[in-house]
């Protein structure tokens, strides 16, 4: 059986590839800030384990691997984030917004190594965002979050490269403009197609697309 551990799982995203994977009989590892509210979550039908996980916090991040017990993880979707506050540079949020977007993937991933390593896939996916493209960058704005991005996209290209010889592949994702609270309504796709565009891409991963910056619908995207 297949393995995937999913941060970030109360609602939108997160709460998608939660879903999609038990569908297709996957083992879910879903990590929650507050599993107890996580209502939506809960009522998911499969083989799905939730845990609680607030992913800046180091001391949840030990637990988690504890409760793991040394479990193969073939998937470890990196979901969890915040967007700040559009055009603040309040250095707090801003500190705040790296803390989250930035660092605890990382801290995650190291983390959770011992466990990709024993899984088949042995694959990282972290959800960045077109915002953290420079070469993309054509609004301004959104200094916290675009600066956040692309901080993450450069620590999982280091990733990509000093885990090559472990065999794990380490790549990040824009999942789309997608309909959620972050999102808001005006966005331009569902997290159902969004996720089933990822999964897709995500199970033709080759070691050679380590590193790789792609969309949901597996187009590559400029740094």
């Amino acid at each position: 059986m297949h393995t995937v551990l999913v941060t970030g799982t109360n609602r939108g995203i997160g709460l998608e590839f939660v879903r999609q994977y038990a569908e297709e009989g996957w083992r879910v590892h879903a990590c929650a800030r507050d599993p107890k509210a996580a209502k939506e979550l809960a009522a998911i039908k499969g083989d799905v384990t939730i845990h609680r996980l607030e992913v800046a916090d180091d001391r949840q991040i030990a637990h988690l691997v504890k409760e793991l017990k040394g479990d193969a993880v073939d998937i470890l979707v990196n979901n969890a984030g915040v967007g700040g506050s559009d055009g603040s540079t309040d250095p707090d949020d801003w500190l705040r917004v790296f803390h989250i977007n930035s660092i605890a993937p990382v801290r995650v991933a190291e983390a959770l190594l011992p466990n990709l390593e024993m899984g088949s896939a042995k694959t990282v996916l972290s959800l960045t965002s077109r915002m953290g493209s420079i070469a993309d960058n054509g609004s301004g704005g959104s200094y916290a979050y675009r600066s956040s991005k692309a901080a993450l996209n450069a620590a999982m290209k280091s990733l990509a490269i000093d885990w090559k010889r472990r065999g794990v592949i380490v790549v990040v994702a824009h999942p789309g403009w997608v309909k959620t609270d972050m999102g808001g309504p005006s966005a331009q796709i569902s997290p159902q197609r969004s996720v089933a565009g990822l999964r897709q891409k995500l199970s033709a991963l080759k070691p050679a697309d380590s590193g790789s910056f792609f969309n949901y619908d597996g187009s590559t995207l400029p740094w």
